[in-house]
């Protein structure tokens, strides 16, 4: 079951986080180039895999929760270790920035683009929140891979 967990968590963070990284990073673009179908196409991705990420919070409880196969007398992870706890408030921030800020400001951006106006004033919005999202779910890999406090 571990194998499993993991391999499903594993693609899960890949197809659901993967996207929401490069349409946070690659957002900006739309607004440059005064795209209001790029803006809003952008937002909707932003929104959804925002949402999706949660399946990949989920899975990586389900696997904190096995055996260790290297150690059957425990479990994978405890919420006390702080790889994990630091994790889940990372996500949890990613997640808050991609929903509060990036998404409504995309949208706004399209809105303004739509009406013909121009939406310059809010790249560096877009494109600061968009460089934020990335780097915290990079800090969260380097976690997950170093386990530090485990």
């Amino acid at each position: 079951m571990f194998k499993l967990l993991l391999f499903l968590h594993l693609l899960a963070a890949i197809f659901a986080v993967g996207p929401l990284v490069g349409a946070a990073t690659t957002a900006s673009r739309a607004l440059r180039s005064s795209d209001a179908g790029a803006a809003t196409s952008a937002a909707r991705t932003i929104r959804l895999y925002s949402y999706v990420s949660v399946v990949v919070v989920i899975l990586g409880m389900g696997l904190m929760s096995q055996k260790a196969p290297w150690d059957k007398s425990r479990e994978v992870a405890d919420f006390g270790d702080t790889w994990i706890w630091l994790s889940l408030l990372l996500w949890a921030c990613a997640t808050a920035v991609a929903l509060a800020v990036l998404a409504p400001t995309l949208t706004r951006a399209a809105a303004v683009i739509g009406g013909t106006g121009s939406a310059r004033g809010l790249v560096g919005r877009v494109a600061g929140a968009g460089g934020v999202i990335g780097l915290l779910y990079a800090v969260i890999v380097v976690l997950m891979v170093y386990q530090p406090g485990g």
